[in-house]
């Protein structure tokens, strides 16, 4: 789970951002301050196992500013993740969050399938820059660095969240048929073709044929080795 720290100082606005990681996958509350001394304190006093993981900061506060809390983090060397989440528009504002190192800029208000879009954004950044090993890809090296720019574009229809699923399947356990890959994932085989035709296409995987039962030939699917540090190949 990934333990997020809340930070607003409207007591609204903190449940309402309380109730919408509550409706994620993989997202739990793990705390919330209302003001930005708190939330220095809240990060620094809770290191390894009890570390916050994410923070999603505002940026106004009656004691300082979002900005305030993020240079006070990395003048300590605090790893923790930033998502703003604020009202503020300027574009210095946006310009100095990005410089250091925020993972998404939200400008409320904004409906919870935005809130969720970003948040599943986030898990799949997380997830790559953690499981990333040896030579990267582009996309992996955009998730280490935290850009979600960098991000595999998405056709309507596919969600960050089960791109990553399939990725990962087919990392740990390819060559995979879509057949193979569907049954792993709990997906429809047309489903799943889907993703590994896009993955495909971005190059981060190879697709050759094989011969399936009673000789008939069958498409599978394999993570690209060159991503993994290995020599490339089917």
């Amino acid at each position: 789970m990934i333990r997020t720290l809340i930070v607003d100082d409207d007591a609204l606005t903190l449940e309402l951002h309380r109730d919408y990681v509550a409706r994620l996958d993989g997202f739990t509350v793990a705390g919330e301050c209302s003001s930005a001394r708190a939330a220095v304190h809240a990060v620094l006093k809770n290191p390894g196992a009890d570390a916050f993981d994410l923070v999603l900061l505002d940026i106004t506060m009656p004691d300082g500013s979002g900005i305030d809390v993020l240079r006070s983090l990395r003048a300590r060397a605090a790893a923790t993740d930033v998502i703003a989440i604020t009202g503020v528009r300027d574009a210095e504002s946006v310009r100095q969050m990005a410089a250091l190192g925020v993972h998404q800029y939200l400008v409320k208000p904004f409906p919870f399938s935005v809130f969720r879009e970003r948040m599943e954004q986030y898990r799949v950044h997380r997830e790559q820059a953690r499981s990333t090993r040896g030579q990267a890809t582009q996309a992996e090296i955009d998730a280490l660095l935290g850009r979600a720019t960098g991000a595999i574009p998405l056709p309507k229809g596919l969600s960050a969240s089960s791109l990553n699923d399939v990725s990962m399947a087919l990392r740990a356990n390819g060559p995979l048929s879509a057949r193979e890959a569907a049954d792993r994932l709990g997906l429809s085989r047309v489903a799943t073709r889907r993703y590994l035709e896009h993955l495909t296409a971005e190059g981060v995987a190879l697709r050759t044929a094989r011969r399936g039962a009673r000789g008939r030939p069958e498409t599978e699917y394999a993570w690209r080795q060159g991503a993994d540090g290995g020599e490339e190949g089917g």
